[in-house]
């Protein structure tokens, strides 16, 4: 009987072994990355983060870059610093929690060749002017996996198809920007590099509240080796339409000045409601003005000229 046992148990030990040898870098990542989210999660949620435990997280994404870096030997872009890896953060309740697995290259410069910091006139900083982000296919299929319920019930989540998931707005949201949403604004005429098997481009902005009048980003996309490229960056000039956003403030004094004779009195509320949304008409009017008229924009073409010239950067062939 003890034989038996000895036997048994010390098979128990090899078939572990076994699987945590035939456990892919992967998984190996996806394991540790699950591990250190779990080992953050108490003093997030208590509240009780001190210089400690930021220093301990920061060497766990540290480590994790590590593992990615050996999964994906990427070599460097010309004008973008050393791969970072994606991960803000490995708080679960912090803002920038959930972004895409995968190292990031980021600009040396800003727009204008302006250095990295510096303030503008209008008090802005100087921030980086593009991103290249590199993950695996597979890695890629995990990530939109784990946000097919991302969002709270009622919001439309990422969808599972990545020919679907590309051309949704939300996975740029929750993939690289979660503090403002990605606005998708027109699709641009990329051409598929010859080592791609898919490839994407849109004209973006980003927005907090209302949508924006002009587009001042490029994101583009690519499925090619085995690996997912997502690569974003502003634009100069921007692409917008003055004659579109002349019917958005149009709709929008409309919903002012009916606002304005509700509160005097001077029409009813069931006319009131009859107007329906009118800022909802005219954020729905000048959409389908800009989608019909900005590639007519000299700076759509531009747009898409810089867009193509960064896809090709991201991919680096």
């Amino acid at each position: 009987m003890h034989f038996i046992f000895r036997t048994a148990l010390a098979l128990s030990s090899v078939l572990v072994l076994s699987h945590a040898d035939a456990a892919s870098p992967e998984d190996r990542y996806i394991a540790a990355r699950d591990a250190a989210i779990a080992k953050f999660a108490k003093p997030s949620k208590d509240g009780k983060i001190d210089d400690a435990a930021d220093k301990a997280e920061a060497a766990a994404r540290g480590d994790l870059k590590t593992q990615l870096a050996a999964i994906l030997p990427e070599p460097p872009r010309p004008g973008f610093g050393p791969a970072e890896i994606n991960l803000d953060t490995l708080y679960k309740g912090d803002m920038g929690f959930g972004l895409l697995d995968g190292l990031r290259f980021d600009a040396e410069t800003g727009r204008d060749g302006a250095k990295i910091g510096d303030k503008r006139p209008d008090g802005s900083f100087v921030e980086p002017k593009a991103h290249i982000i590199v993950t695996t296919e597979s890695l890629f299929a995990r990530w939109l996996r784990e946000h097919k319920t991302w969002w709270d019930k009622g919001v439309k989540n990422v969808p599972q198809q990545i020919g679907a998931a590309l051309k949704f707005e939300g996975l740029y949201t929750q993939a690289i920007s979660t503090d403002a949403a990605v606005i998708n604004f027109n699709d641009l005429p990329i051409t598929k590099p010859a080592s791609a098997t898919s490839s994407y481009g849109f004209l973006a902005a980003r927005t907090q509240d209302s949508f924006p009048d002009a587009a001042d980003e490029v994101f583009v996309t690519a499925l090619a080796n085995g690996k997912f490229y997502i690569a974003y960056g502003e634009i100069a000039p921007t692409v917008e339409v003055p004659a579109c956003t002349a019917i958005r403030a149009e709709f929008n004094k409309k919903a002012d000045d009916a606002a304005e004779k509700l509160d005097r009195k001077q029409i009813t509320r069931k006319a009131y409601d009859k107007l329906g949304d009118l800022r909802q008409q005219g954020e729905d009017a000048f959409k389908r003005c800009f989608t019909e008229r900005a590639p007519q924009q000299p700076a759509f073409a531009e747009a898409a000229r810089q867009a193509q010239a960064l896809l090709q950067t991201a991919i680096g062939k």
